[in-house]
């Protein structure tokens, strides 16, 4: 019995162990956070945030082990009317310069199927720290065809959270509590 137990533990040791995670960095340039929210009940406004960074660790094989950590400026805010957007970014809404930066940190991954899964994470905006849950799907990961020396993951995600949750509470309910979030993104590492 010792000797099969001294022979597992051997063996175990023989066999190299590999982190498989891939630390990702997020593409500015292909990553897309945007949101919608009622206006009035009368129609829908679209607006995004442009300036953001952010780190990936990505395993294929065990997606369940992944993290994510994306930090926005909030005075990146474009909705397509530049008065609306100093409004937004004042203090009745996201207080900019009391708050500039939103961030978002993974705390769970739960796979649902082959391409799709559920990321909870903290996110912090106006202060305050909430949890929210996203519908991701994974849309692929592999070389870039343009630049093989360069790996990518694709992603798209979605979900809603109540802006009152994080004390925005201006014209609620007119302007709706509600916002539904959209996010688009590739995130790059070297290939190894």
């Amino acid at each position: 019995m010792k000797f099969h137990r001294a022979l597992a533990v051997i063996a175990a040791m023989a066999i190299p162990t590999f982190a498989s995670a891939t630390e990702y960095k997020l593409d500015e340039s292909h990553t897309y956070v945007g949101f919608e929210i009622s206006h009035l009940g009368f129609s829908t406004t679209y607006g995004r945030f442009e300036d953001l960074k952010g780190t990936l660790s990505f395993d294929e094989a065990k997606p369940e082990a992944s993290k994510v950590n994306v930090s926005i400026e909030t005075d990146s805010l474009k909705t397509g009317f530049e008065k609306r957007d100093e409004h937004v970014e004042g203090p009745d809404f996201l207080n900019v310069k009391k708050y500039p930066k939103m961030t978002f940190k993974s705390t769970k991954v739960t796979v649902t199927s082959k391409n799709t899964g559920t990321l909870t994470g903290d996110l912090t905006l106006h202060g305050v720290t909430k949890p929210v849950t996203l519908d991701v799907t994974f849309n692929k990961a592999g070389p870039s065809p343009l630049k093989p020396e360069i790996l990518v993951a694709g992603f798209n995600a979605s979900g809603t959270i109540k802006r009152s949750d994080f004390g925005i509470t201006t014209y609620v309910p007119a302007i709706s509590d509600e916002v539904k979030l959209v996010i688009s993104t590739e995130a790059n590492a070297p290939a190894k």
